[in-house]
């Protein structure tokens, strides 16, 4: 299992480190998933170097990043990497579903019945969000490799909820080091415990400020977290690519950074001198 890492102010964030993968190796303490830094304070700030995280994907849209960009220390001590990746703004996804630019007072009911016909399903968001995204993924993959050898190695990915594409990063990242389906399910499945109460109702309330009403579709894009959301998207990774490496390298991952990769993710469990590692929880 994952453990909750604690950085003031998050509420979805975790490491991934100490996952035992199927053949035994355990993954490295330095990737880190994380909803929005927006609001970090300054033990949040000094958590991220005791964690030695010196290296922030930012996955948002360049509107989400704007409306509420990332607290990082002053010193550039913490590499800020933007790879947008559409689709997972929820607001934003609403925000084109209305039938103008303004939405009105009150959405008539064959209005609210037409827009909630277009909403997408959390699998069939999550598989559009693969099919555009593999260079995005790719380049996260190759951050990873390029923190690895640095007295920082530890990489923290997020979007706004840290729930959609963070959630699809982690399992991309957790295959390619040799996790379990059922590992990686369970870490996914954490996200909906994470998110639930206030920042829930935040997420919620992105929505219900436009005046559209929350329907049962909406409510699961914006906080929840189903286990058959992140099986339908491990399900087309292997049906359209064989594994999580071959679809990296359908965005530009080279063999030889494949194999860094991996090498980066894991301790080998014949490396008793990796055993010392730092913990991440």
């Amino acid at each position: 299992m994952t453990s909750a890492v604690r950085i003031p102010v998050t509420f979805n964030a975790r490491g991934l480190g100490g996952i035992v993968t199927e053949t035994g190796d355990t993954m490295a303490p330095v990737l880190f998933r994380s909803d929005s830094l927006a609001e970090l304070t300054e033990q949040g700030l000094r958590r991220l170097a005791e964690l030695r995280i010196g290296t922030v994907v930012d996955l948002r849209t360049a509107g989400e990043r704007e409306r509420a960009a990332d607290v990082l220390p002053a010193d550039g001590s913490v590499r800020l990497l933007p790879l947008p990746i559409q689709g997972g703004a929820m607001d934003e996804m609403v925000q084109r579903l209305l039938p103008s630019d303004t939405a009105p007072v009150a959405l008539t009911a064959a209005q609210i019945s037409e827009m909630a016909d277009q909403v997408p399903t959390l699998e069939d968001l999550y598989i559009a969000i693969l099919e555009s995204s593999p260079a995005q993924f790719a380049a996260l993959a190759r951050a990873v490799i390029e923190a690895a050898d640095s007295d920082r190695p530890g990489v923290l990915f997020h979007c706004t909820a840290g729930k959609d594409r963070t959630g699809l990063a982690a399992a991309l990242l957790l295959l390619t080091a040799g996790v379990s389906r059922a590992h990686i399910v369970a870490d996914y499945a954490q996200t909906q415990e994470s998110l639930a109460g206030p920042f829930a109702e935040h997420l919620t309330g992105l929505i219900t400020a436009l005046g559209i009403p929350l329907t049962p579709r909406l409510e699961t894009l914006a906080t929840r977290s189903p286990e058959s959301a992140i099986n339908a998207a491990l399900d087309w990774i292997e049906s359209a690519h064989g594994s999580a490496l071959s679809y990296l390298k359908t965005g530009g991952l080279s063999d030889d950074e494949g194999q860094q990769l991996r090498l980066a993710l894991v301790i080998a469990a014949s490396d008793t001198s990796g055993s010392s590692g730092s913990s991440d929880s």
